[in-house]
């Protein structure tokens, strides 16, 4: 039996793409002028274009066209740890350390073979965390403006394990979640899993469209808002009070639970009080020690209401029974000494270092960022192809991020992020020129 005349079409678009005939980036005909050319209806040139959209071979943006994908990058660019090659210098992800922090370590782990129960490490915890390791996590917490009872605690297995037990315990399948357009990969990831219906919400220079929301939440049942108001992943901007209290008073008015992610909010000194300090009662807040201490240090906390305790409880039992007695142990002895006040000072200040150093090496680029921020995110010119600049780099062994694991709407803007933390300062600066020359050559040729 003949195949259909679309599925040859589509054998023919895959194995051109497939074999390099059609190069990554190359823009593909309209769907009227594929269907000319073809002899074909313009709705059986939209499917034969979805069916390579779904096939991963082709990316539609809005009003520019269907584009060749690089099949050279592996799918989900920039969430997958494995898509950072063997040499490849690192500005995919961040994974800040410290000269010295392996002797910390050390001596972390003779104080606590030196002193307490060690047996009592060996057995379960409490599914949210021991009271007095709570209680650790809370004067921690009043440094950064939030006083809250231990009891409204729970201690997770780093932020991004906070944020999943948070989803499993307050929001169901299809519920509807309003996100920044661009926003933290993780989320998303943990969207897909739990079936959750999110909305992008435009982005301002300085924080979300406050507009749209409102308009979104009068006309959708909005459930949840998912923000980062101190260090946004990936723009790198801090709301500004006025801009929180007006956020608090939209998800009042429309009954919104607030998700707080704060695992960059370490950076920012002196930002406005957090939403849970203003809100606690629709908030929950999430951070961790992963990236103001150490990635392999997974150890996190959510604060809740009190009515969401219960439930996020249970959700901490069924994901990890309660998180690793020894790191916890470890995490906040280094809490009640000042050891994470210590370092978090000295990453402020290395992220400040490399900030400035980037901005040294890609002036005149339209750089955004914080100043004392571990990344920056690059917009591209209109006619420029992110994909096709990323492999350009990924040959030179450099890993950057593309828009693409960031953005919940569509077309994905063209852009790259550029992660600061994970190499020494002179590499850094060699690696920067290295970008300027590639993105000038690609972008702005």
């Amino acid at each position: 039996m003949a195949a259909p005349r679309y599925k040859k079409l589509v054998d023919a678009f895959a194995s051109g793409i497939r074999t390099g005939r059609l190069a990554p980036g190359v823009r593909l005909p309209t769907h009227r002028a594929l269907a000319a050319r073809e002899g074909i209806a313009v709705v059986t040139a939209t499917r034969v274009y979805a069916e390579l959209e779904a096939m991963g071979l082709v990316s539609r943006e809005q009003g520019r066209g269907t584009f060749v994908r690089d099949l050279a990058l592996p799918a989900g660019h920039g969430i997958d740890q494995q898509a950072v090659a063997p040499g490849a210098v690192d500005l995919n992800f961040n994974y800040p350390s410290l000269p010295g922090q392996a002797e910390l370590l050390r001596q972390a782990l003779r104080e606590v073979a030196a002193s307490g129960d060690l047996d009592a490490l060996l057995r379960y915890q409490p599914h949210r965390g021991r009271p007095q390791d709570r209680a650790s996590v809370a004067r921690h917490l009043r440094q950064r403006g939030i006083t809250a009872d231990a009891d409204r605690i729970l201690i997770a297995g780093g932020a991004q394990h906070g944020l999943a037990v948070t989803v499993m315990a307050t929001l169901n399948a299809g519920d509807v979640v309003a996100v920044d357009a661009l926003t933290y990969p993780g989320f998303k990831v943990l969207a897909h899993a739990f079936h959750l219906d999110l909305e992008p919400v435009p982005t301002t220079a300085d924080g979300p469209d406050l507009d749209a929301l409102e308009k979104l939440c009068a006309t959708r049942p909005v459930r949840a808002v998912y923000t980062m108001p101190t260090l946004h992943n990936p723009l790198g901007w801090v709301m500004s009070a006025t801009d929180r209290a007006r956020l608090i008073g939209i998800a009042r008015r429309y009954g919104a639970l607030l998700i707080e992610d704060a695992s960059y909010a370490y950076l920012v000194e002196a930002p406005p009080p957090p939403l849970a300090a203003t809100a606690p009662d629709i908030t929950v807040y999430v951070s961790g020690l992963s990236k103001s201490i150490a990635t392999g240090l997974r150890v996190g906390f959510v604060l809740a209401p009190l009515t969401l305790v219960p439930s996020l409880e249970r959700a901490v039992r069924a994901t990890t029974w309660n998180t690793p007695a020894l790191t916890t142990a470890i995490a906040c002895r280094w809490l009640d000494d000042g050891t994470v006040n210590h370092l978090e000072a000295q990453k402020r200040h290395d992220a400040t270092t490399r900030q400035t150093l980037l901005r040294q090496e890609l002036a005149g680029l339209p750089l955004i960022g914080h100043p004392s921020s571990y990344f920056t995110w690059l917009p591209l010119p209109e006619d420029a192809r992110a994909d096709r600049l990323t492999a350009t780099l990924a040959r030179r062994n450099i890993s950057v991020a593309t828009a693409e694991p960031f953005s919940t709407s569509t077309p994905t803007p063209q852009a790259i992020r550029l992660a600061l933390g994970s190499t020494d300062p002179d590499t850094l600066r060699s690696t920067l020129r290295e970008v300027r020359r590639v993105v000038v050559e690609d972008a702005y040729a």
